[in-house]
């Protein structure tokens, strides 16, 4: 056995790499810059140069290989790494190619909210990819996690507020929403790539409650004992700067629009049909857990903290 992580380095593909190197199995790391997987290099991993706009390095990858995971994507992605080529013509080849190869399982990690009549065009080709996947006739297998901790709790908020005392939002941040740690999710993804037959063949995975990013905001405040900072980019503005910058960061512009759209034009609230630890063995991380990890990081001692 021999598994292929597409997007080896990023929030849901290092820690797969990592728990499965763990257990002994042959991996193969594949991402755009192979400096940035030493440690996986030191774990025993075998790390690749390529990515999904690079047809040829996904041919090269896939060779000899048995299981994969799709865990790369295009959300902020620009020129020859913009959405379309990376989300886009980017999976399907790697769908091809995986079918053509003869691996034996595939695992995709789509996204909570995809489907055909979501407002952002990110959602709708996850979606579209899922269908291919269903109809390439490989053992498929789909991940729907919700939004991830590490960036959009953390890194497009929190951060902000321990780096520079002040949290930048999009539009009033009152919007319901789940997070989930990438590092949960891993856990899913393994035993979606080793359990024979897998567990589920589709999951929707998020953790306890849904918070707003401004109650998020508050969180890390409260719990580094900082004052709540925040400046807020008006939604109108945020929506008219998506125009503007769609033609030279496609990337950005799709951040803005997702965050400028009225907070009913999707749901991004996640109400646990089963108890994951019950079901699968695997506990979610609360987020209150993780902003604590990410305050004692940062050299601050943590104060208690609720939400």
């Amino acid at each position: 056995m021999k598994i292929l992580v597409v997007g080896a380095t990023g929030a849901l593909g290092r820690p797969v790499v990592q728990l499965l190197r763990a257990k002994g199995l042959a991996v193969r790391a594949l991402n755009r810059h192979p400096a940035q997987a030493a440690d996986l290099a030191e774990m025993g991993a075998e790390v690749v140069a390529g990515d999904l706009a690079d047809p040829g390095s996904i041919t090269r990858a896939c060779a000899g290989v048995s299981h994969v995971l799709a865990s790369a994507h295009g959300l902020l992605g620009r020129g020859r790494h913009r959405m379309e080529a990376i989300d886009g013509a980017g999976h399907r080849h790697l769908i091809a190619t995986a079918r053509a190869a003869g691996v034996r399982r595939f695992v995709y990690t789509s996204a909570q909210g995809a489907g055909p009549d979501n407002p952002l065009d990110f959602f709708r080709n996850k979606h579209a990819i899922e269908q291919v996947l269903l109809a390439s006739g490989l053992d498929a297998v789909i991940l729907r996690p919700t939004a991830f901790m590490e960036h959009h709790a953390h890194a497009f908020n929190g951060k902000g507020l321990l780096d520079k005392g002040k949290v930048q939002l999009i539009g009033p941040g009152t919007k319901p929403r789940n997070f989930v740690c990438a590092q949960d999710v891993a856990q899913f993804a393994v035993r979606a790539l080793l359990d024979d037959p897998p567990p589920f063949r589709s999951l929707a995975i998020g953790s306890p409650g849904n918070f707003s990013n401004l109650e998020v905001a508050a969180l890390y405040a409260r719990t580094a004992g900082l004052p709540l900072r925040t400046s807020h980019l008006p939604a109108p503005l945020a929506a008219s700067l998506s125009w503007v910058l769609r033609p030279l960061h496609p990337g950005v512009a799709r951040i803005l629009r997702l965050s400028s759209l009225p907070e009913d034009a999707w749901s991004e609230v996640f109400e646990a049909p089963l108890d994951f630890e019950r079901e699968f063995g695997i506990r979610m991380t609360p987020l209150q857990e993780f902003v604590r990890q990410q305050v004692q990081r940062a050299g601050i001692t943590p104060r208690a903290a609720s939400l």
